[in-house]
């Protein structure tokens, strides 16, 4: 399928992905340099980070993110709100959430919205709202895109990779939901240009992967190979 779609830019559309707990500030800065040298979107780093790779890339064109209440979604909205005002106070200008399962599953929606409104309201960044599509039914994440829509996010992004990883079927389910509302970014499990073409193609705007530089050089030898 993606030999179908040749001259399509990867690198755009990625943020550059470092989130392993044993992220060190050297992996950090290398992370920064391969974002500007590969025209990725964003790096995507630990809010403990952000200050740094702020400094790192000012003035280049990549963009800083970060991700609020990961991996799982469940510290308190007071804390969330906290961690992403801090954030954007230190030059985040892109914010990673991640929703609250629990609430969405107990059917507290109304708690749900105000969460991710409070956090887009006061910030004033864009904010990708994480679903954690793996572990939802079909209803669910249209329940949980709905909510995070309706409070501002400005993406919908599939997963955090800590549970699985996004899926050509969730990006068109998504992008039907959405209906040109906001963006969608794929994130977790994407380890070839295919996957990341395929993802593209079906309606992602955003790749969250820690692959990138791989990816772009198998792009590269793809393109030579014919």
């Amino acid at each position: 399928m993606a030999a179908d779609y040749p001259d399509i830019d990867i690198a755009p559309y990625i943020d550059h992905t470092l989130l392993v707990p044993t992220a060190t500030p050297d992996m950090v800065d290398q992370w920064c340099e391969e974002a500007d040298k590969f025209h990725f979107a964003t790096v995507c780093i630990y809010p403990a980070y952000v200050r740094r790779a702020v400094e790192l890339l000012h003035n280049k064109k990549p963009k800083v993110c970060t991700v609020i209440g990961f991996p799982t979604g469940a510290t308190t909205s007071p804390v969330k709100l906290y961690e992403a005002l801090e954030a954007a106070e230190n030059g985040a200008t892109e914010l990673d959430v991640v929703i609250n399962l629990g609430l969405l599953r107990a059917g507290k929606t109304e708690e749900v919205h105000r969460e991710i409104a409070e956090i887009c309201e006061s910030t004033g960044q864009l904010v990708k709202v994480i679903l954690e599509t793996t572990l939802l039914t079909d209803t669910e994440k249209q329940l949980a895109a709905e909510i995070a829509m309706d409070a501002g996010a400005t993406f919908l992004k599939t997963s955090t990779g800590w549970n699985g990883g996004a899926t050509v079927e969730d990006i068109r389910l998504l992008k039907e939901i959405a209906r040109d509302r906001v963006q969608i970014k794929a994130s977790g499990g994407i380890r070839t240009p295919e996957q990341a073409l395929d993802l593209i193609v079906a309606g992602a705007t955003r790749l969250g992967t820690s692959r990138s530089v791989e990816l772009i050089r198998l792009r590269e030898t793809l393109k030579k190979d014919g």
